[in-house]
């Protein structure tokens, strides 16, 4: 099943939009004051219709230019380290939850730590955990959380009642129990998603069975927690529950119709592809927490922050777009312009998140931790899902691939 990323969580799928000339300072001379009369913004991955609201209250409120950039995702780390190398870049950005630490190792972002502590209105505490540890590294911080998403499971309702249930599945157990059932159904029909193109997906279950994944540089791929979660998602696909390979149908053949995939984990982003593209009812489908393994039924965060470039000459000017982009009305306003959630928890109590099914993403957030805040995670996710591939197509043994995994994970870490 191709499940289409839209806003997503740094790590997303580039998407074609407007790339304006050139990655250098667009900001115009510097005044008297050392500020420059216009601010540069670096905006990442759609085009920046989303953002233009804000950034236009903004300047009627403080009389500050804002030029906005947007930059697809595939280029966002390209381009600032060619920007860090020439001292010469955006004056605030966003950067992706998950390319954060490689943006802190090339010393792209500027220390923030004694604004975000001594400003009540960027409390760390006031945004969800999740959100707050992609802002921290060594202690200090480099940026505040601005959007944010998590994974759920969504659900078809009817198939699952003809199964037995009432209610979306709870446990791995009943998960299994009800994917296997619907698989049933006959010739080319799933119970569930095991997908095979996310790069946490497996980790993220790895977590739910109680593994640590890294601890320092010291690594547990290959360690029982990680290696039985494999083993219970490759029991979906070696017993026909699941699909062994994206199937490459849209939402409307996989989760529409007769429901040839009837349960999958997904973030946000999927609620208006649903909604739009499966022709179901709402009364057909829902989403829920994710199903609990044997230690917590823990999801992925991602989403973006907001930083302010380290060489930045307008850094009062930055710092004031932060703040007023960051608050809880600009954050609801980005919201209902782009369904990207925000991070702050007060903004949450708003009629505009009362939904039922967005209500869910907010209880998912509660259980939910961002990967690995490392800079070779990108590259161990890809690595991962090729031995993915091996258990799923081969049905090779998931312990002896973990422990090639492993191994090549401690070579990457230790380079």
């Amino acid at each position: 099943m191709k499940l289409k990323k839209a806003m997503g969580y740094g790590m997303v799928a580039a998407a074609s939009v407007l790339l304006l000339a050139g990655c250098g300072n667009s900001s115009t001379k510097s005044s008297s004051s050392g500020n420059s009369e216009t601010l540069s913004f670096w905006y990442g991955g759609d085009a920046d219709t989303a953002v233009k609201p804000i950034i236009k209250a903004f300047t009627k409120k403080t009389g500050i230019k804002v030029k906005v950039q947007s930059i697809p995702w595939s280029q966002y780390i390209d381009k600032t380290l060619t920007a860090t190398a020439s001292k010469s870049g955006p004056d605030l950005m966003v950067t992706g939850t998950t390319t954060m630490p490689n943006s802190v190792a090339s010393k792209s972002l500027m220390d923030i730590t004694s604004t975000v502590k001594s400003d009540q209105a960027l409390n760390p505490n006031k945004f969800f955990a999740g959100s707050e540890a992609t802002t921290k590294f060594n202690g200090k911080y480099y940026a505040v959380p601005w959007y944010v998403e998590t994974r759920v499971l969504y659900y078809r309702k009817d198939l699952l009642k003809k199964v037995g249930y009432n209610h979306a599945p709870k446990t791995w157990a009943q998960l299994y129990d009800a994917a296997t059932k619907l698989s049933k159904r006959g010739k080319d029909m799933y119970g569930f998603n095991v997908d095979a193109a996310e790069p946490t997906f497996g980790f993220m279950f790895a977590r739910q069975n109680g593994a640590t994944l890294l601890s320092g540089k010291k690594t547990q791929f290959n360690q029982a927690p990680m290696v039985g979660a494999l083993k219970y998602l490759n029991k979906f696909v070696q017993n026909g529950a699941s699909p062994k390979q994206d199937l490459k149908l849209s939402i409307g053949q996989s989760f529409g119709g007769n429901g040839r995939v009837p349960m999958f984990i997904s973030g946000p982003w999927m609620m208006q592809s649903v909604k739009t593209d499966a022709g179901l009812k709402s009364s057909q489908w829902g989403v829920a927490e994710l199903p609990k393994g044997k230690a917590n039924n823990m999801s992925n965060t991602g989403g973006g922050n907001l930083s302010i470039f380290r060489y930045t000459k307008n850094k009062k000017n930055a710092m004031k777009l932060l703040k007023f982009m960051s608050n809880k009305e600009n954050q609801l306003k980005y919201y209902k312009t782009s369904t990207a959630m925000p991070t702050l928890k007060a903004a949450w109590q708003d009629k505009a998140l009362s939904d039922t099914n967005i209500q869910v993403f907010r209880k998912q957030l509660n259980s939910s931790q961002p990967m690995p805040l490392i800079k070779q995670w990108d590259q161990i996710g890809q690595n991962y899902l090729k031995a993915w591939e091996q258990i799923a197509l081969n049905n090779a043994s998931v312990q002896k691939t973990m422990d090639t995994f492993n191994q090549q994970t401690e070579q990457l870490l230790n380079k």
